[in-house]
């Protein structure tokens, strides 16, 4: 079974609402070899795309939306523990999407791709306010913030938290993936984020690059 194959049963399932169906993809995958970054990029986020094109376009509601991403969420969960990780980077981050930012999955597959990569990550989830961001970073004494943002709407928030950590504290490392990277690159290099992409995979690359095997604190 591809990949292809897998996706389209899946989104069959985040359509229907059958948490089942959508659980036995995920281990049919497995099964067949198929790697966990294959399965969280071919066939949950392509999915997961498709389901926003059609709420885009009205072909399906806002109820079967969140049935299909809470969908997408358990298959995540379902798949963490067989997530295949490189040894511990000594690298801390803290993931977050700001306030307002209610699409935390692609936050949620960065955060499974920074483990991946050996990174110590903690994520606060949708909607975290620049006040528990800044509570966040302390108490996990973060060397790292990424910040996930799918809406362009939300941007004078992300701004807010990246102008506040920065302030406070100017060490951390500032990085943003999401859907409305794609349309903000030149203006979050001018924030002095370390690095962006739209897609976790490469976000967590480019984070590697920057930070090297030095400079831990």
């Amino acid at each position: 079974m591809d990949v292809e194959t897998l996706r389209d049963a899946f989104l069959d399932a985040q359509l229907s609402g059958d948490r089942r169906q959508s659980i036995r993809v995920m281990d049919e995958g497995l099964g067949c070899g198929i790697s966990v970054k294959d399965l969280h990029l071919g066939v949950i986020q392509d999915a997961q795309y498709q389901v926003g094109r059609l709420w885009e376009r009205n072909e399906i509601t806002v109820a079967r939306e969140h049935v299909a991403s809470a969908i997408a969420q358990l298959a995540l969960a379902h798949l963490y523990p067989h997530l295949p990780r490189n040894a511990a980077n000594g690298w801390r981050v803290l993931l977050a999407c700001p306030t307002g930012e209610q699409h935390e999955l692609p936050a949620r597959l960065a955060s499974d791709f920074m483990e991946m990569a050996g990174f110590d990550v903690a994520f606060t989830g949708a909607d975290t306010p620049e006040s528990a961001v800044l509570e966040g970073l302390r108490e996990t004494d973060a060397h790292v913030l990424a910040l996930s943002i799918t809406v362009t709407h939300h941007w004078p928030a992300l701004e807010r938290t990246v102008h506040g950590v920065k302030a406070a504290l100017p060490a951390v490392r500032l990085v943003v993936g999401g859907r409305a990277v794609r349309e903000r690159e030149q203006s979050l290099a001018e924030l002095g984020v370390l690095c962006s992409a739209e897609r976790a995979d490469v976000l967590v690359e480019r984070l590697v690059a920057e930070l090297g095997e030095g400079g831990r604190s």
